[in-house]
């Protein structure tokens, strides 16, 4: 049907000049964490491997590859919020993934304002329409087929607080598209943004 495949191992490379295994499972919803350390001193980042798990409680999560600020800083305070990376957001929400030493602010850096969330101590980013508080529920490290360790961790939390624009709001439904996220597709520097043209309905079978 396909015509002819290519296949490769993971273990023994893939052989082309970029992994396709990013652009393969994707576009991928963006998670832009903020979180602070046990002093206080904030974080924004954004992680690829991020999606939402379960319906009730509700919990999201994301994967840290490598230990990064995020990643100490939630297990040092057991909190972070997430906000919705948007189109009008882009560039700011590129500057937070700047590799920069732990102190840095990345709020600053990005020039957003954070602003007081209600029932964490994280801040939220004021400019992002949509914001979840959340509460960790587990850190749990990767590991390969081999049971080896592998230098990541899928960080997961209770959503215990919403935060949505009113005007995302169309007669009670959350109009996803007018939200403008933009999600992370492969290669080095590309994303996708969703638009009503790419939006069809199916309802599930009786």
């Amino acid at each position: 049907m396909h015509g002819e495949m290519y296949y490769y191992e993971p273990a023994q490379g893939h052989g082309l000049p970029h992994d396709p295994f990013n652009a393969i499972v994707g576009p991928r919803p963006i998670g832009w964490i903020s979180s602070q350390d046990a002093e206080g001193r904030l974080n924004l980042a954004p992680y690829s491997f991020f999606n939402a798990f379960n319906y009730t409680p509700p919990i999201i999560g994301f994967s840290s590859v490598g230990r990064k600020d995020s990643l100490n800083n939630i297990e040092a305070t057991g909190e972070f919020c997430w906000n919705l990376a948007t189109r009008p957001l882009a560039e700011a929400m590129n500057q937070s993934c700047a590799a920069v030493a732990p102190e840095v602010d990345e709020f600053a850096l990005s020039e957003l304002t954070p602003v007081a969330s209600r029932l964490v101590a994280v801040p939220r980013v004021l400019e992002s329409p949509v914001s979840f508080e959340c509460k960790v529920t587990q850190i749990i490290q990767l590991q390969g087929a081999d049971k080896m360790p592998v230098s990541s961790w899928l960080v997961l939390g209770e959503v215990v607080a919403v935060h949505i624009a009113q005007a995302l709001l169309v007669d009670g439904i959350y109009d996803t598209a007018a939200g403008e996220p933009i999600l992370r597709g492969g290669g080095p520097a590309d994303y996708f943004q969703l638009g009503r043209e790419a939006n069809f309905k199916m309802y599930r079978p009786k």
